[in-house]
């Protein structure tokens, strides 16, 4: 039996991903917007299920489904777009808005100040969904790391859910802010979460906007972009890490097993998402392009342009990658193509060039026109991640070097002693950058010790079978 995930979704952006992700989820799983299978009696149709929504879903006896998902803002209006898409589908005592419904202001320390003075509640709500599950496994949050409720708020889940239940694993999919973000002190934000994310959460899956919105106008029919349009691309890429928990196979049918094929030492967990071809399968309106095989899309996986975070261009150095192809593949393609990959692409000295493929299957509800053709998603945990970190660094220097801005926090129950929360967020960031590129030299490993506390969740129960390559 798979185990069970459940999703947090925190602020304005963690709510519309959630939204995208959920409208997938319905579809792979023939379900109705209402929570009601939409396939009635599949026995009696002939139709055998392969499917295991339980993973994401609660399921009652009348067939009725309901999203294994909670729900915080400081505001109601992303959440209510939620609701009024689904009605009837989510559980209404997963929700929590604030009584003020004012927002955090785009600040850190007012998204984080109100989760230490609700914590008790919160935790009091996920302890109720957790008692409805049999093997629970572990949480994914969904948020953005620049707004002050997905910053703020977010942090100080991550702080309760690494204290509270330590030996579960937290994952979260994380959307960093555009170049062109009106929000001057996202800065700010983005390292006080980045600390929170390198030292509370098991793996960190990054969203960078600006890459996201040049995919969008290659991906799409519609060319004028928006953050709908770019949420579904986040979605599509939630959806296939793990399909195979959900049409269960052999080799990673769980979270656990999927994240330490990854995640070689425990700082080093970031991981850069990318995606080759969309297809009507994830994307309604997605515009035509040519079918590919198996090989062409796990090659493809490596192009920069189908990545979802931008990153120099200098020669990356993987430390690990997982694929998830999707479709009917021929495994001899599958095979090839990864020999060819170890070939073409940079591996430190230390780790075996290996990539950790698992080939997944399309839901028999979701039948498209496009259902016959295959799709690729990557996660690669790899050096071209300390981009992103290091142009967060940049923009934060310039703010904090001229005190900027700076008092908009002091009020906050971190910052009572002065700027050291902000001194000691940007030295953590700095150090994990730094560990990335000390990760790229053949004695890397010298003197790390792994041991299961080091790896990423708990994985005591995970046979050899658990971390196959191929």
């Amino acid at each position: 039996m798979t185990g069970e995930i459940i999703t947090l979704q925190i602020g304005q952006c963690g709510n519309q991903v959630g939204k995208q992700f959920w409208s997938q989820l319905i579809k792979e799983h023939g379900i109705g917007k209402d929570g009601q299978s939409a396939v009635g009696d599949a026995s009696k149709d002939g139709i055998v299920r392969d499917d295991d929504p339980t993973t994401f879903f609660r399921q009652n006896d009348s067939d009725r489904f309901t999203p294994r998902a909670l729900m915080f803002d400081l505001e109601p209006s992303a959440i209510a777009g939620v609701q009024n898409a689904f009605p009837g589908l989510f559980n209404d005592r997963n929700v929590w808005v604030s009584k003020e419904e004012l927002g955090a202001g785009n600040t850190w320390s007012k998204g984080y100040d109100y989760g230490l003075e609700n914590q008790e509640e919160f935790i009091n709500m996920i302890d109720k969904e957790i008692d409805a599950t049999e093997n629970f496994e572990g949480f994914q949050l969904l948020h953005s790391v620049a707004g002050g409720t997905g910053s703020g708020l977010g942090s100080n889940f991550l702080e309760a859910l690494s204290d509270r239940y330590h030996k579960k694993i937290v994952t979260t999919y994380s959307v960093f802010p555009s170049n062109e973000s009106e929000v001057v002190i996202q800065p700010y934000n983005t390292i006080l979460t980045l600390r929170r994310l390198i030292e509370n959460s098991d793996g960190c899956v990054v969203f960078d906007n600006n890459a996201l919105l040049n995919l969008a106008t290659r991906v799409f029919r519609d060319r004028n972009t928006s953050y709908e349009q770019t949420n579904q691309l986040i979605a599509s890429v939630l959806s296939s890490v793990t399909n195979s928990l959900r049409f269960p196979s052999y080799m990673y049918n769980s979270l656990p097993s999927i994240f330490s094929t990854l995640v070689p030492t425990a700082d080093l967990h970031f991981l850069v998402p990318s995606f080759t071809p969309f297809t009507a399968d994830f994307i309604p309106q997605v515009r035509d392009s040519k079918k590919s095989s198996a090989y062409d899309v796990v090659l493809d996986l490596f192009d920069k342009n189908n990545g979802m975070a931008l990153r120099s261009n200098d020669t990356p150095v993987y430390l690990s990658i997982f694929d998830s192809i999707i479709g009917p593949a021929d495994q001899s393609d599958v095979t090839r193509a990864i020999i060819k990959a170890q070939q073409r692409i940079k591996f430190p000295p230390w780790s075996p060039t290996a990539l950790h493929v698992n080939v997944g299957r399309k839901s028999i509800y979701n039948v498209t026109t496009d259902h016959d053709r295959v799709s690729g998603m990557m996660l690669a945990n790899t050096s071209s991640v300390t981009t992103l970190l290091q142009n967060a660094c940049s923009s934060f220097d310039v703010l904090f070097q001229r005190g900027a801005f700076v008092h908009m926090y002091q009020n906050g129950k971190m910052f009572q002693n002065g700027v050291d929360e902000f001194v000691e967020s940007r030295e953590v960031v700095q150090s994990c950058i730094d560990q990335y590129f000390a990760a790229e030299q053949e004695t890397f490993l010298d003197d790390v010790l792994i041991e299961d506390e080091n790896m990423v969740g708990d994985v005591d129960g995970l046979d050899a079978d658990g971390d196959n390559i191929i």
